[in-house]
């Protein structure tokens, strides 16, 4: 179990700077999470450090209920959101809260993000929908935020970033940035016209 998790850390902190690095997070905002199958232990980042100085020794390890069991510094705030998710999806593995400026502009419009690209078609499911503004940090918001997202694989959270989910931690991150992509692509395309979203459908997948 050890060294399982002792990997785990390590793909938090990995993934953590490859979000900073792109500017998904600025400061220290927005937060990443693994969970071990075998033991249901969740490795996810601390509250209030940049990605570009934290460590393994950084990350804390939370079980199921978001009590700390390995680690000094305290777990992210958004810890109780992250165990709902866990809880109550065991099919999740991994978590990515970021702040994406592209996603935002729809979060602060309250407009789902359409599918406008494959590759974001592909990650999120389908268009992107937008979780009314609430205070977050709590299970009350993990299960509203799951109500939300219903089928896909993302959710933004309006004025407040997006949440991506993924059967680990490289599958999540890549959601994440198809995701900013696809909000930055529809964006822009509406400066000369209207952007036309896709389907899985489209794409020959059966739905249902």
């Amino acid at each position: 179990m050890a060294a399982a998790l002792d990997r785990l850390m390590g793909e938090v902190v990995a993934y953590a700077r490859r979000i900073g690095r792109l500017e998904l997070a600025p400061n220290t905002q927005g937060n990443l999470s693994a969970r071990d199958s075998a033991s249901g232990l969740i490795a996810i980042t601390p509250h209030d450090l940049p990605y570009d100085e934290m460590t393994v020794d950084d990350v804390v390890v939370v079980d199921a209920a978001g009590r700390v069991v390995r680690g000094e510094r305290e777990p992210s705030h958004e810890t109780p959101v992250h165990c709902t998710v866990y809880r109550e999806r065991p099919d999740v593995q991994a978590i990515v809260h970021a702040e994406p400026i592209y996603v935002n502009v729809f979060g602060v419009l309250g407009e789902p993000i359409p599918p406008v690209v494959v590759s974001q078609l592909l990650a999120v499911g389908g268009a992107t929908p937008v979780m009314p503004f609430m205070p977050s940090g709590s299970d009350a918001f993990g299960h509203e935020m799951l109500r939300c997202m219903g089928e896909m694989n993302a959710v933004v959270w309006a004025q407040h970033g997006c949440l991506t989910i993924g059967r680990d931690l490289q599958a999540a991150f890549r959601c994440t940035v198809a995701l900013e992509g696809g909000a930055r692509i529809a964006y822009l395309a509406r400066a000369i016209g209207v952007p036309r979203a896709l389907s899985l459908a489209d794409l020959g997948i059966a739905v249902g």
